[in-house]
């Protein structure tokens, strides 16, 4: 749509107001925005009636697919009896101490407390805080550094962003921030050395981890944060092995673990948690999206009982631990994220991903073959199709993004959404937990029909 054409619509209207997040400004004055009205299930729908699928659940989020009656339930139950009221103080609400409840319960390993944000990125700030105080608080003050991934993605805050391991979202904001720091990506398809084995590829990576830590000072490095699977950097799930290395080299020199489980947290990988799939022992855990089924913004960290400890004896001192959000425990959103537990837990919601996310990552795996096509990765219901110039070298194409691009429009315009993930050529799809096989079977032949599509663009950007 040219902005010519935009009169005095919504579009209009939302360009002459609206600031985008992970948006080309210039370009979103010219097209305007897809606006969208209403959804149901695993569908959405835009302002002109057109209905898509929705292969993202929203921005990996919406579990329980749209307009589910017992969530807006939930919130409405809450909003007649107690809309808002803070957590600060020593002050408290009957929903979000039921909620913290339940998610101690869930923890893979044990917990000992829940402290709620509204968003993942407020959650990976809470955590590197919590992190910074406990080692202030026993004593260690230079130990503070954090250690991220490259490509991973852990918010955009300004120390959620720094541990993002993406350019886009560094550039022009002045980050990554002192004391946050990266080691190498570990996707082993498309990082490995010639000949290198899984194993091999495995050991380099904890290798080059543990040479960064004795480098930068292992009295200086307080915590590893890590996906356990890598979401938005394109969605890589682990070499085997390459957790259990890594945290061999943590305990070495007494680092903690973060697993940020923002999108993995709630079934996606066919456990509760990406911890479990991949044997994660986490010091800190962070969590949101799936947490509501993305119906109201909320986010968590839990901590484990060394963590809390620390925190208790030291706010006695200081005197209060000085950290908190507005709507920190807020009791809407606690409320319908206590329902999403409930409903996941009451229709065996894992059973339901590991059979329908088997099947997905089969269909998904019929692409490997496709000319576009260098690879297929994923798991239950996450996964990632990365598109190459040259199949047998896996050569990526000589502009990153433009590609992948057109192929995510040509599925939006054919009534199928994806992501195209940023830094290069891969297209995202994470669809409601929910979604069917018949649903699973509608995404692909869509997907397929926009992939050919690419073809002609795909030998102009070789």
């Amino acid at each position: 749509m040219r902005a010519a054409t935009l009169g005095n619509s919504l579009e209009s209207r939302d360009v002459a107001s609206v600031l985008h997040p992970f948006t080309n400004a210039a370009a979103h004055e010219g097209s305007g925005p897809e606006i969208i009205t209403s959804g149901k299930g695993v569908y959405i729908t835009d302002v002109a009636g057109k209905q898509y699928l929705d292969g993202m659940a929203g921005l990996w989020a919406v579990a329980l697919g749209y307009s589910n009656e017992r969530l807006v339930e939930a919130a409405i139950r809450q909003l007649n009896k107690l809309p808002y009221y803070h957590t600060f103080a020593s002050r408290s609400n009957q929903p979000s101490i039921e909620l913290a409840e339940r998610l101690i319960a869930l923890a893979p390993v044990q917990m000992s407390k829940v402290f709620f944000t509204s968003s993942g990125s407020e959650a990976v700030d809470t955590a590197f805080k919590i992190v910074w105080y406990y080692n202030n608080a026993i004593g260690r003050p230079e130990k503070r550094k954090i250690i991220s991934r490259k490509r991973a993605y852990h918010g955009v805050n300004v120390a959620s962003g720094s541990a993002t391991g993406l350019h886009v979202v560094h550039a022009g904001f002045g980050l990554p921030v002192q004391d946050i720091i990266h080691t190498e990506c570990p996707h082993y398809r498309m990082n490995r050395l010639d000949d290198e084995s899984e194993d091999q590829f495995v050991e380099r990576m904890a290798d080059s981890l543990e040479r960064l830590i004795v480098e930068e000072d292992p009295a200086t490095i307080a915590a590893f944060i890590a996906e356990p699977v890598m979401g938005a950097g394109g969605v890589i799930p682990p070499p085997e092995g390459y957790f259990d290395r890594v945290q061999e080299v943590l305990e070495r020199y007494d680092i903690l673990l973060i697993a940020d489980e923002v999108i993995c947290g709630f079934g996606r990988t066919g456990n509760m948690f990406g911890s479990e799939t991949y044997g994660l022992k986490p010091d800190l855990m962070t969590m949101a999206k799936a947490l509501s089924s993305g119906y109201q913004p909320i986010g968590a960290v839990m901590i484990s009982d060394r963590l809390y400890r620390a925190i208790r004896d030291h706010s006695a001192e200081v005197p209060v631990f000085g950290h908190g959000y507005t709507y920190s425990g807020h009791p809407v959103c606690a409320a319908v994220a206590l329902e999403a537990q409930k409903i996941y837990e009451e229709t065996d919601i894992l059973s339901h991903v590991r059979t329908v996310g088997a099947y997905f990552q089969e269909r998904l795996w019929n692409f490997a073959d496709h000319q576009l096509v260098g690879e297929v990765r994923g798991v239950g219901l996450i996964a990632a199709i990365e598109l190459v110039k040259d199949k047998a070298s896996l050569e990526r194409f000589q502009t990153p993004g433009v590609v992948g691009g057109f192929a995510a429009k040509a599925a939006y315009e054919r009534g199928l959404v994806v992501r195209p993930l940023p830094g290069g050529d891969s297209l995202g799809l994470c669809p409601p937990l929910v979604v069917t096989k018949g649903e699973v079977d509608r995404l692909v032949a869509l997907l397929g029909s926009a992939l050919d599509d690419t073809l002609e663009v795909a030998r102009r950007h070789a």
